[in-house]
């Protein structure tokens, strides 16, 4: 064997093209910090689109867009369907439950078709990790794939809209301290919103939760592991709340969600250890009495329906890159 034939070839990042341009949006991980800030960027200049009469902006007329979600969430769903229409896209919502892939139908069957009716654009939710890669790998060099979540891998969007809230309040990422807390073991927003903010250098991404819901590998990703709300809260700048996930839990992973309460759902006697200005974000839907008091959810310090606004503007951003961008 050769010296030249023993060294392998660094494997091209499956979202980006030769250019290094993005095409597809699989993760955050490994996604570049100048992508990143181009997202970010791109999604202010859309969020004046919210305030005109006429709510459409022609970047995507033409274009068809498929919503693939084979695993349920309405509020993910919803905000795809308006930023790709106010991209003047053409938009279609498989109903899944009653679908091909309901009957059998393979899952790259099911994208071949599709693809056969001028798609342009997969989005993407599976309960499989992995699913909107493998269809990334199979579908022809015009079409692009987004990951609206998959399994408990990623969530890229839902991290890249929780990057433009921080950026939007806390404008630098450079000094800051940010806790997520919750069932972090069944969270792909927890992992996807951990790549990302290491890549933007934010100096401590702390991790909270009961031993149960914290996974053991979170140390390797350069995060602070705390099993204490108190000591994982103290002088945060930005508190991220996580929905408690029942319905990926076997038994005996908590005693009770009182019990969890007790110990981690963020209180107004809770949030006053993290700095006076701290922002409090939650992806949703919210739960409230389990991981969130009302009082703080509906607070001065929650900016949580501010993000979904920004959502929009950010799934606009993404789908509008991507297009631009050939394979």
């Amino acid at each position: 064997m050769t010296v030249s034939a023993s060294i392998k070839k660094p494997q091209r990042n499956p979202q980006l093209n030769s250019h290094g341009e993005l095409i597809h949006l699989l993760s955050t991980e490994g996604l570049p910090k100048g992508i990143i800030h181009q997202i970010l960027d791109t999604a202010e200049t859309f969020l004046s689109v919210n305030d005109r009469e006429v709510k459409k902006v022609p970047l995507l007329r033409g274009k068809s867009v498929f919503n693939l979600f084979f695993e349920n969430s309405t509020r993910t769903r919803t905000t795809f369907e308006i930023a790709a229409k106010r991209l003047s896209a053409d938009v279609i919502n498989l109903d899944i439950a009653r679908s091909s892939a309901s009957k059998g139908e393979s899952l790259l069957d099911t994208i071949a078709n599709l693809s056969a009716m001028s798609a342009d654009m997969f989005i993407v939710r599976h309960s499989e990790s992995g699913a909107p890669y493998l269809i990334a790998q199979h579908v022809a060099p015009h079409v692009h794939v987004v990951n609206a979540g998959d399994g408990r891998h990623a969530h890229p969007t839902q991290a890249l809209l929780d990057m433009y809230t921080i950026r939007h309040y806390k404008q630098d990422f450079s000094n800051l301290t940010v806790a997520i807390v919750g069932d972090i073991v069944h969270s792909r927003v927890a992992r996807s919103n951990i790549h990302a903010l290491t890549t933007l250098g934010v100096p401590e991404v702390r991790v909270v939760g009961p031993r149960t819901l914290v996974p053991g590998d979170l140390r390797d990703m350069g995060v602070r592991v705390c099993h204490d709300m108190s000591e994982g809260i103290k002088d945060a700048d930005v508190v991220i709340m996580l929905r408690l996930q029942n319905e990926r839990m076997s038994g005996g992973m908590l005693p009770s969600a009182g019990e969890f309460f007790k110990e981690f759902g963020l209180t107004e006697e809770k949030l006053a250890l993290a700095k006076p200005d701290a922002i409090v974000m939650h992806p949703g839907p919210i739960n409230r009495g389990v991981e969130i008091d009302s009082a703080v959810a509906d607070g001065k310090q929650s900016v949580i329906l501010p993000q979904v606004t920004f959502g929009i503007a950010v799934r606009m951003a993404v789908m509008s890159i991507i297009a631009g961008n050939e394979a």
